[in-house]
Protein backbone atom coordinates (compact mmCIF):
# COMPACT_ATOMS: atom_id res chain seq x y z
CA UNK A 1 0.00 0.00 0.00
CA UNK A 2 1.12 3.37 -0.92
CA UNK A 3 1.93 5.72 2.07
CA UNK A 4 1.90 9.81 0.86
CA UNK A 5 2.66 12.44 3.30
CA UNK A 6 0.20 14.04 5.19
CA UNK A 7 0.05 16.70 2.23
CA UNK A 8 0.51 15.07 -1.07
CA UNK A 9 3.30 15.68 -3.31
CA UNK A 10 2.98 16.67 -7.05
CA UNK A 11 4.69 13.42 -7.32
CA UNK A 12 1.79 11.73 -5.90
CA UNK A 13 -0.46 13.46 -7.52
CA UNK A 14 0.51 12.64 -10.74
CA UNK A 15 1.03 8.71 -9.60
CA UNK A 16 -3.45 9.08 -8.62
CA UNK A 17 -3.78 11.22 -12.02
CA UNK A 18 -2.49 8.30 -14.19
CA UNK A 19 -4.58 5.43 -12.67
CA UNK A 20 -7.81 7.68 -12.41
CA UNK A 21 -7.79 9.49 -15.46
CA UNK A 22 -8.09 5.79 -17.11
CA UNK A 23 -10.98 5.23 -14.40
CA UNK A 24 -12.78 8.23 -15.49
CA UNK A 25 -14.41 11.04 -17.71
CA UNK A 26 -12.64 13.87 -18.61
CA UNK A 27 -14.91 16.66 -17.58
CA UNK A 28 -15.73 19.54 -20.12
CA UNK A 29 -14.60 23.33 -18.77
CA UNK A 30 -16.75 25.30 -20.09
CA UNK A 31 -16.44 28.91 -21.40
CA UNK A 32 -19.24 31.12 -20.58
CA UNK A 33 -19.72 34.69 -21.88
CA UNK A 34 -23.20 34.64 -19.99
CA UNK A 35 -21.52 34.52 -16.32
CA UNK A 36 -18.12 36.86 -17.57
CA UNK A 37 -20.96 39.81 -18.00
CA UNK A 38 -22.62 38.80 -15.12
CA UNK A 39 -19.80 38.88 -13.14
CA UNK A 40 -17.53 41.68 -15.26
CA UNK A 41 -15.06 38.79 -15.16
CA UNK A 42 -12.44 38.76 -18.35
CA UNK A 43 -13.44 35.29 -18.83
CA UNK A 44 -15.32 32.59 -17.03
CA UNK A 45 -15.14 29.14 -17.28
CA UNK A 46 -17.06 26.55 -15.28
CA UNK A 47 -15.32 23.33 -14.51
CA UNK A 48 -18.34 20.66 -14.98
CA UNK A 49 -17.38 17.87 -12.61
CA UNK A 50 -21.45 17.38 -12.26
CA UNK A 51 -21.08 15.50 -16.00
CA UNK A 52 -18.53 13.29 -14.15
CA UNK A 53 -19.46 9.49 -14.30
CA UNK A 54 -21.85 8.77 -10.89
CA UNK A 55 -22.72 12.64 -11.36
CA UNK A 56 -19.91 13.97 -9.48
CA UNK A 57 -15.86 14.11 -8.58
CA UNK A 58 -16.15 11.47 -5.85
CA UNK A 59 -15.13 8.45 -7.95
CA UNK A 60 -11.71 10.17 -8.50
CA UNK A 61 -10.67 9.86 -4.80
CA UNK A 62 -12.46 6.71 -4.67
CA UNK A 63 -10.92 4.69 -7.55
CA UNK A 64 -7.86 5.92 -6.01
CA UNK A 65 -7.78 5.08 -2.65
CA UNK A 66 -9.34 1.83 -3.67
CA UNK A 67 -6.60 1.05 -6.06
CA UNK A 68 -4.15 1.60 -3.27
CA UNK A 69 -5.64 -1.14 -0.65
CA UNK A 70 -3.40 -4.50 -0.51
CA UNK A 71 -4.78 -7.67 -2.09
CA UNK A 72 -6.40 -8.84 1.74
CA UNK A 73 -7.81 -5.72 2.34
CA UNK A 74 -10.06 -5.94 -1.21
CA UNK A 75 -11.31 -9.24 -0.80
CA UNK A 76 -12.42 -8.06 3.03
CA UNK A 77 -14.08 -4.77 1.58
CA UNK A 78 -14.51 -1.32 2.75
CA UNK A 79 -16.95 0.39 5.07
CA UNK A 80 -17.75 4.13 4.39
CA UNK A 81 -20.34 6.74 5.67
CA UNK A 82 -21.47 9.27 2.91
CA UNK A 83 -25.16 11.27 2.43
CA UNK A 84 -24.49 10.14 -1.41
CA UNK A 85 -21.97 11.45 -3.58
CA UNK A 86 -19.17 9.57 -1.93
CA UNK A 87 -21.69 7.03 -1.72
CA UNK A 88 -22.00 6.53 -5.51
CA UNK A 89 -17.95 7.30 -6.43
CA UNK A 90 -16.84 4.58 -3.94
CA UNK A 91 -19.78 2.02 -5.19
CA UNK A 92 -18.98 2.32 -8.86
CA UNK A 93 -15.10 1.90 -7.88
CA UNK A 94 -15.75 -1.25 -5.96
CA UNK A 95 -17.44 -2.53 -8.44
CA UNK A 96 -14.84 -1.81 -11.11
CA UNK A 97 -11.94 -3.41 -8.74
CA UNK A 98 -13.56 -6.30 -7.43
CA UNK A 99 -13.70 -4.99 -4.03
CA UNK A 100 -17.36 -5.47 -1.70
CA UNK A 101 -18.40 -1.31 -0.61
CA UNK A 102 -21.00 -0.56 2.65
CA UNK A 103 -22.33 2.36 3.03
CA UNK A 104 -23.57 3.86 5.96
CA UNK A 105 -25.89 6.71 4.83
CA UNK A 106 -28.11 8.81 6.63
CA UNK A 107 -31.92 8.26 6.63
CA UNK A 108 -32.38 11.61 5.41
CA UNK A 109 -30.33 11.61 2.48
CA UNK A 110 -31.64 11.92 -1.00
CA UNK A 111 -33.93 8.81 -1.75
CA UNK A 112 -32.00 9.15 -5.68
CA UNK A 113 -28.16 8.86 -4.44
CA UNK A 114 -29.49 5.90 -1.82
CA UNK A 115 -30.79 3.98 -4.71
CA UNK A 116 -28.40 4.92 -7.27
CA UNK A 117 -25.59 3.93 -4.71
CA UNK A 118 -27.56 0.43 -4.15
CA UNK A 119 -27.68 0.25 -8.06
CA UNK A 120 -23.82 0.12 -8.48
CA UNK A 121 -24.11 -2.91 -6.08
CA UNK A 122 -23.37 -1.57 -2.60
CA UNK A 123 -25.19 -2.77 0.43
CA UNK A 124 -26.45 0.20 2.10
CA UNK A 125 -27.02 0.83 5.86
CA UNK A 126 -29.19 3.78 7.26
CA UNK A 127 -28.22 5.59 10.15
CA UNK A 128 -30.93 7.62 12.29
CA UNK A 129 -29.43 10.99 13.67
CA UNK A 130 -32.12 12.65 15.38
CA UNK A 131 -30.89 16.13 16.76
CA UNK A 132 -27.28 15.20 16.62
CA UNK A 133 -25.28 16.27 13.61
CA UNK A 134 -25.55 13.37 10.83
CA UNK A 135 -22.21 12.98 9.68
CA UNK A 136 -20.73 12.26 13.99
CA UNK A 137 -23.62 9.55 13.82
CA UNK A 138 -22.89 8.30 10.52
CA UNK A 139 -19.12 7.84 10.88
CA UNK A 140 -19.67 6.19 14.64
CA UNK A 141 -22.20 3.27 12.78
CA UNK A 142 -19.53 2.54 10.04
CA UNK A 143 -16.93 2.16 12.80
CA UNK A 144 -19.15 0.03 14.42
CA UNK A 145 -19.49 -2.17 11.30
CA UNK A 146 -15.83 -1.68 10.04
CA UNK A 147 -15.07 -3.62 13.73
CA UNK A 148 -17.67 -6.11 14.03
CA UNK A 149 -17.36 -7.27 10.32
CA UNK A 150 -13.53 -7.04 9.88
CA UNK A 151 -14.05 -4.28 7.12
CA UNK A 152 -11.81 -1.91 5.89
CA UNK A 153 -12.67 1.40 6.67
CA UNK A 154 -12.80 4.43 4.84
CA UNK A 155 -13.30 8.34 5.40
CA UNK A 156 -15.30 10.00 2.48
CA UNK A 157 -12.55 13.22 2.80
CA UNK A 158 -9.97 12.92 5.78
CA UNK A 159 -7.62 10.58 4.38
CA UNK A 160 -4.51 11.94 1.84
CA UNK A 161 -5.13 9.62 -0.51
CA UNK A 162 -8.62 10.70 -1.28
CA UNK A 163 -6.94 13.91 -1.36
CA UNK A 164 -4.87 13.09 -4.02
CA UNK A 165 -6.83 11.35 -5.59
CA UNK A 166 -9.12 13.94 -5.74
CA UNK A 167 -6.61 16.70 -7.48
CA UNK A 168 -7.25 14.83 -10.65
CA UNK A 169 -9.82 17.54 -11.00
CA UNK A 170 -7.53 20.13 -10.69
CA UNK A 171 -4.76 18.59 -12.94
CA UNK A 172 -7.21 18.00 -16.04
CA UNK A 173 -8.30 21.39 -15.13
CA UNK A 174 -5.01 23.04 -15.63
CA UNK A 175 -4.33 21.02 -18.77
CA UNK A 176 -7.47 22.74 -20.49
CA UNK A 177 -6.62 25.81 -19.38
CA UNK A 178 -3.12 25.30 -21.25
CA UNK A 179 -4.86 24.05 -24.22
CA UNK A 180 -6.85 27.08 -24.02
CA UNK A 181 -3.87 29.16 -23.88
CA UNK A 182 -5.54 30.50 -20.78
CA UNK A 183 -4.18 30.87 -16.53
CA UNK A 184 -6.56 31.02 -13.64
CA UNK A 185 -6.75 34.34 -11.60
CA UNK A 186 -9.45 32.53 -9.28
CA UNK A 187 -10.45 29.18 -8.52
CA UNK A 188 -13.75 28.84 -6.52
CA UNK A 189 -14.51 25.40 -5.25
CA UNK A 190 -17.51 23.85 -3.03
CA UNK A 191 -16.19 22.26 -0.03
CA UNK A 192 -17.77 19.84 3.06
CA UNK A 193 -14.95 17.76 4.22
CA UNK A 194 -12.71 19.60 1.83
CA UNK A 195 -11.03 15.87 0.13
CA UNK A 196 -11.59 18.43 -3.28
CA UNK A 197 -10.34 21.33 -2.05
CA UNK A 198 -7.74 19.62 -0.91
CA UNK A 199 -6.54 18.01 -3.89
CA UNK A 200 -7.24 20.79 -6.38
CA UNK A 201 -5.65 23.36 -4.16
CA UNK A 202 -2.42 21.25 -3.70
CA UNK A 203 -2.57 20.72 -7.79
CA UNK A 204 -3.07 24.54 -8.22
CA UNK A 205 -0.13 25.62 -5.77
CA UNK A 206 2.46 23.12 -7.30
CA UNK A 207 1.82 24.02 -11.24
CA UNK A 208 -0.26 27.55 -11.04
CA UNK A 209 0.48 29.05 -7.36
CA UNK A 210 0.10 33.09 -8.57
CA UNK A 211 -3.91 31.87 -8.76
CA UNK A 212 -5.83 32.52 -5.57
CA UNK A 213 -8.27 29.63 -4.66
CA UNK A 214 -11.54 30.36 -2.68
CA UNK A 215 -13.62 27.84 -0.64
CA UNK A 216 -16.88 27.58 -0.79
CA UNK A 217 -19.60 26.55 1.62
CA UNK A 218 -23.20 26.61 2.72
CA UNK A 219 -23.91 29.18 5.71
CA UNK A 220 -23.78 27.45 9.07
CA UNK A 221 -21.47 25.18 7.89
CA UNK A 222 -18.28 27.30 7.20
CA UNK A 223 -15.91 25.10 9.06
CA UNK A 224 -12.93 25.31 6.46
CA UNK A 225 -13.31 28.63 6.32
CA UNK A 226 -13.18 29.24 10.00
CA UNK A 227 -10.15 26.52 10.40
CA UNK A 228 -8.41 28.40 7.45
CA UNK A 229 -9.05 31.82 9.05
CA UNK A 230 -8.24 30.84 12.78
CA UNK A 231 -5.33 28.81 11.83
CA UNK A 232 -6.56 25.58 13.09
CA UNK A 233 -9.35 23.37 13.16
CA UNK A 234 -12.69 24.80 14.50
CA UNK A 235 -15.95 22.91 14.38
CA UNK A 236 -19.28 24.43 13.73
CA UNK A 237 -22.73 23.70 15.70
CA UNK A 238 -24.18 21.75 12.26
CA UNK A 239 -27.69 23.33 13.62
CA UNK A 240 -28.87 25.51 10.30
CA UNK A 241 -30.94 24.22 7.67
CA UNK A 242 -29.45 24.63 4.52
CA UNK A 243 -30.37 22.97 0.66
CA UNK A 244 -26.84 21.89 0.32
CA UNK A 245 -27.54 18.37 1.65
CA UNK A 246 -23.82 17.23 0.74
CA UNK A 247 -21.93 19.85 2.24
CA UNK A 248 -22.81 19.39 6.37
CA UNK A 249 -19.73 18.66 7.69
CA UNK A 250 -18.98 20.40 10.80
CA UNK A 251 -15.28 20.34 10.48
CA UNK A 252 -13.16 19.69 7.45
CA UNK A 253 -10.61 16.89 7.71
CA UNK A 254 -7.32 17.55 8.77
CA UNK A 255 -5.87 16.14 5.49
CA UNK A 256 -7.67 18.48 3.04
CA UNK A 257 -7.62 21.39 5.75
CA UNK A 258 -3.62 20.98 5.83
CA UNK A 259 -3.39 21.08 2.28
CA UNK A 260 -5.41 24.30 1.95
CA UNK A 261 -3.31 26.08 4.52
CA UNK A 262 -0.34 24.94 2.45
CA UNK A 263 -1.66 26.66 -0.78
CA UNK A 264 -3.09 29.85 0.99
CA UNK A 265 -6.84 28.86 0.35
CA UNK A 266 -9.18 31.35 1.51
CA UNK A 267 -13.00 30.80 2.73
CA UNK A 268 -16.53 31.78 1.82
CA UNK A 269 -19.99 31.41 2.98
CA UNK A 270 -23.31 31.53 0.76
CA UNK A 271 -26.53 31.32 1.73
CA UNK A 272 -29.44 29.02 0.35
CA UNK A 273 -30.99 31.84 -1.86
CA UNK A 274 -27.97 32.39 -3.85
CA UNK A 275 -27.53 28.70 -4.41
CA UNK A 276 -31.00 28.47 -5.74
CA UNK A 277 -29.83 31.52 -7.81
CA UNK A 278 -26.84 29.62 -8.99
CA UNK A 279 -28.97 26.67 -9.89
CA UNK A 280 -31.16 28.22 -11.95
CA UNK A 281 -28.44 29.88 -13.98
CA UNK A 282 -26.19 27.05 -14.95
CA UNK A 283 -29.46 25.29 -15.99
CA UNK A 284 -30.54 28.37 -18.29
CA UNK A 285 -27.18 29.65 -19.46
CA UNK A 286 -24.70 26.23 -19.00
CA UNK A 287 -27.44 23.97 -19.78
CA UNK A 288 -26.01 22.03 -16.60
CA UNK A 289 -28.29 20.46 -13.92
CA UNK A 290 -26.65 21.18 -10.60
CA UNK A 291 -27.68 19.79 -7.01
CA UNK A 292 -27.82 22.41 -4.40
CA UNK A 293 -24.24 21.92 -3.02
CA UNK A 294 -22.65 21.25 -6.72
CA UNK A 295 -23.57 25.05 -7.36
CA UNK A 296 -22.27 27.28 -4.09
CA UNK A 297 -19.50 27.92 -5.83
CA UNK A 298 -21.40 29.54 -8.61
CA UNK A 299 -23.70 30.92 -6.16
CA UNK A 300 -20.78 33.35 -4.41
CA UNK A 301 -18.92 34.47 -7.65
CA UNK A 302 -22.30 35.53 -9.11
CA UNK A 303 -23.83 36.89 -5.98
CA UNK A 304 -20.44 38.80 -5.24
CA UNK A 305 -18.44 37.58 -2.91
CA UNK A 306 -15.88 36.79 -4.75
CA UNK A 307 -15.17 39.57 -6.57
CA UNK A 308 -13.45 38.40 -10.04
CA UNK A 309 -14.18 41.79 -11.81
CA UNK A 310 -11.71 41.35 -14.87
CA UNK A 311 -10.27 38.55 -13.65
CA UNK A 312 -10.04 34.90 -15.26
CA UNK A 313 -12.12 32.90 -13.17
CA UNK A 314 -12.68 28.60 -13.06
CA UNK A 315 -15.54 27.82 -11.03
CA UNK A 316 -15.93 24.05 -10.22
CA UNK A 317 -19.59 22.78 -10.61
CA UNK A 318 -19.08 19.28 -8.55
CA UNK A 319 -22.72 17.31 -8.44
CA UNK A 320 -25.21 17.03 -10.16
CA UNK A 321 -27.40 13.91 -8.56
CA UNK A 322 -30.52 16.03 -7.55
CA UNK A 323 -34.25 14.37 -8.17
CA UNK A 324 -36.30 16.52 -10.54
CA UNK A 325 -39.23 17.24 -8.08
CA UNK A 326 -36.63 18.87 -5.84
CA UNK A 327 -34.77 20.57 -8.62
CA UNK A 328 -37.93 21.86 -10.10
CA UNK A 329 -38.92 23.60 -6.61
CA UNK A 330 -35.59 24.86 -5.82
CA UNK A 331 -35.47 26.88 -9.10
CA UNK A 332 -38.93 27.83 -9.18
CA UNK A 333 -38.68 29.28 -6.15
CA UNK A 334 -35.87 31.30 -6.96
Amino acid sequence: MMHPAPVPSLADLAAAYAVTRAATQRTPLLDCDALARATGAARALVKAESLQSTGSFKIRGAYWRLWCLPPEDRARGVVAFSSGNFAQGLAAAGRSLGVPVTIVMPADAPLLKREATEGYGARVILSHHGDRPREEVAAALARDIAAREGLVLLHPFDDPLIVAGQAGAGLEMLEQLQDLGLAADIVACPVGGGGLLGGLALALHYVSPATAIRAVEPEGYNGMGLSLSAGGMRRVPGATPTIADALQATAPGTAPLAAARKAGVRGVAVADGPVAHAMRFAFERLKLVLEPSGAVALAAVLDGQIPVRGKTVVIVATGGNVALGRFTALVGSE
